[in-house]
């Protein structure tokens, strides 16, 4: 078959601009509804018991705009677009929050395993072993003066031994005001002051300006391994404790049910609010949930349990949307169930 020139010119011309609107990166991020996977792949206790029904992990699907996937949000409901400087933190490149997003993760799996096998009584050790800086923030008051692997082990002369140690001590203080920061760097220990400030405006937090995680040692019988691969944040923590708390105890804590929910979980068991709640809510609903755990924030006005609410009302889901503040109260739930 012969093509004329300019044949040839307007199927290069339609190349460069298809090219362009499916492949060239704008200054947006999208966030959409991800998927609801089974947890039965992704966790693993070994020697654990099968359940009838299931925990689904539920996600938010996420990608810097190009001008096609531009426009289609535009019109695609429970679609967020946003500056993509309001998605990641002034200083880090996309590599390294995600890199820190799946660190999150995995300090979420350790909680999910400290709650779960603490509920269920079987055999558990934690030692800690300090606070460590995943990331510096740029221009912030611990820029040049920390760097990531650091570990922290005391602030103005008080030990550190978990990172809420750290947070606790330096929201009792006030901008301008200078701490002394202790810690070991390779095989050096190292001691340096820094002046907080404030590090987030919208609520008026102080700070150093790094992200940090508690370093722990938490050994359990029977083990537990993680498959969740490229998943990161912490919002899975609820529905791992509840997994492994099911694989760990004989009775069917699933009834045979489709269970998902979101939520980050803490080493007490407290569930805490999550992004994208609503575009959790049309991922679930599609894979066909039948129930979905929200976090209740204590009820406050606002709350992922009531925008759960709102959003499965108008997508016209009959799941039932349960509010939970804690493991205890998610747990307490599926006890309930015929």
């Amino acid at each position: 078959m012969k093509f004329s020139k300019g044949k040839i010119v307007f199927l290069l011309f339609a190349a460069i601009v298809t090219y362009f609107l499916s492949s060239y990166k704008l200054p947006f991020y999208i966030q959409k509804p991800g998927g609801a996977d089974a947890l039965n792949p992704i966790v693993e206790v070994a020697d654990g018991y099968e359940s009838e029904g299931d925990m689904h992990l539920v996600t938010v699907s996420g990608m810097q705009a190009t001008p096609l996937f531009y426009a289609l949000a535009k019109i695609a409901p429970y679609n967020d677009i946003m500056p993509i400087e309001d998605v990641f933190p002034d200083g880090i490149s996309q590599e390294e929050y995600m890199e820190a997003q799946l660190q999150v993760m995995e300090t979420s799996q350790e909680a999910a395993t400290v709650v779960a096998y603490t509920a269920a009584g079987a055999d558990i050790e934690i030692e800690y072993k300090g606070v460590y800086v995943v990331s510096v923030l740029k221009d912030r008051p611990a820029d040049g003066i920390l760097q990531s692997g650091d570990r922290i082990i005391a602030v103005d002369g008080n030990e550190i031994k978990e990172a809420e140690d750290l947070i606790n001590y330096i929201q009792t203080r006030e901008a301008k005001d200078i701490v002394t920061v202790e810690f070991i760097r390779g095989d050096k220990t190292m001691t340096d002051t820094i002046e907080l400030d404030v590090i987030d405006e919208a609520d008026g937090k102080i700070g150093i300006g790094i992200t940090l995680v508690t370093d722990r040692e938490v050994t359990v019988h029977p083990e537990v391994e993680f498959s969740s691969g490229k998943i990161g944040g912490p919002s899975a923590g609820l529905m791992f404790s509840l997994e492994i708390y099911d694989q760990l105890t004989e009775e069917d804590l699933t009834r045979g049910y489709h269970i998902a929910g979101t939520g980050e979980i803490d080493y007490e068991g407290n569930v805490h609010r999550i992004g994208g709640i609503d575009k959790k809510i049309v991922a679930a609903d599609k894979e066909g949930i039948d129930i979905f755990f929200a976090p209740n924030e204590n009820g406050k006005e606002g709350s992922n349990y009531e925008i759960a609410v709102k959003t499965a009302e108008a997508i016209g889901s009959d799941m039932k949307i349960v509010p939970v503040d804690t493991f205890d109260d998610a747990l307490n739930f599926l006890k309930s169930l015929q």
